[in-house]
């Protein structure tokens, strides 16, 4: 157990807690409400939404080069469970697709808390309460802004979400050097 732990401590001091993949997200979701403050059609709307998810990685990628982080680290032994952790949400993306079709003026709500309960295991993964408290923020925060506001609100509001997690990180990063 000992040795686990320090493997995670390590991995998450290399990694910068995956600080670049969440800096990635706030260009996503600025990506997001630029396509919902226009007048298209909802599921022209919802369409543009999932095609703005796409760039995650080469964004992630962009992001690991400006702070200096191995963005794929195949010599580490987590770095696989990294990858299957970021995966397990894919199954959960097609309650969204499915949200598309049957309710589309809430699919931006869904897709906001599957990425926020997706979050849940990097606590564990990086040792972090960061991820821990934002993925519960993000999860319950999208559920009601998402139902008494627009999905353009939503949007904004999980952008400056994100920034305020890159800022906790950035500080839980800095703390544990």
């Amino acid at each position: 157990m000992e040795n686990l732990i320090k493997i995670q401590t390590e991995y998450a001091r290399t990694q910068k807690r995956g600080l670049h993949f969440i800096m990635a997200s706030v260009v996503i979701w600025g990506l997001v409400a630029i396509i919902q403050a226009t007048r298209l059609p909802i599921e022209t709307k919802n369409l543009l939404t999932f095609c703005c998810t796409c760039p995650l990685m080469p964004l992630a990628w962009v992001f690991s080069k400006l702070i200096k982080v191995t963005f794929s680290d195949k010599e580490h032994p987590l770095s696989t469970l990294g990858i299957i952790l970021s995966c397990a949400q894919i199954p959960y993306l097609l309650i969204v697709m499915w949200c598309f079709n049957a309710v589309p003026d809430k699919m931006v709500m869904l897709l906001a808390m599957v990425f926020g309960a997706h979050l849940l295991p990097f606590g564990w993964f990086y040792r972090s309460k960061t991820y821990y408290f934002m993925s519960a923020l993000i999860t319950i925060g999208a559920l009601i802004v998402g139902i008494m506001f627009s999905p353009l609100v939503l949007s904004i509001t999980m952008m400056i979400t994100e920034i305020l997690f890159c800022l906790l990180l950035y500080f839980e990063n800095r703390k544990s050097k």
